[in-house]
């Protein structure tokens, strides 16, 4: 069990991505286009074109460490954005996040990052 404080920060990609990337295919994405640090302790959140899988990447101190979530017969609902902020959805995510086996604190304020395509829940 990888064991976060409160001050886990969740990023939650917007757009659906190519669920063929692994750990560093990954860990590249946040770092080539959202310009953030894959290593920074942060969680990131990304789903599949048909919303019925997520990944979760996620720095331990120790290694990189990718959930992978399948719905059977049904779909992650994901947040709609309107003007560049996500409605309050860290509690959703940190129930998801919970549920891979990380234990977070409680939910914050989730607004969107500029132009990455990634929304931010602290």
């Amino acid at each position: 069990m990888i064991a976060a404080g409160a001050d886990l920060k969740i990023y939650i990609a917007t757009r659906p991505i190519d669920f063929r990337c692994g750990h560093d295919g990954l860990a590249a994405k946040v770092q080539d286009m959202l310009r953030l640090d894959p290593f920074s302790g942060a969680a990131f959140v990304f789903r599949s074109k048909r919303a019925d899988r997520i990944k979760i990447l996620v720095w331990d101190r120790t290694g990189l460490v990718l959930v992978h979530k399948r719905l059977e017969g049904c779909k992650f609902v994901w947040p709609t954005i309107a003007d560049g902020v996500m409605p309050d959805v860290a509690g959703d995510v940190r129930g998801l996040v919970r549920g891979a086996g990380l234990e977070v604190g409680p939910s914050g304020r989730s607004t969107a990052a500029a132009g990455g395509g990634i929304t931010a829940a602290e």
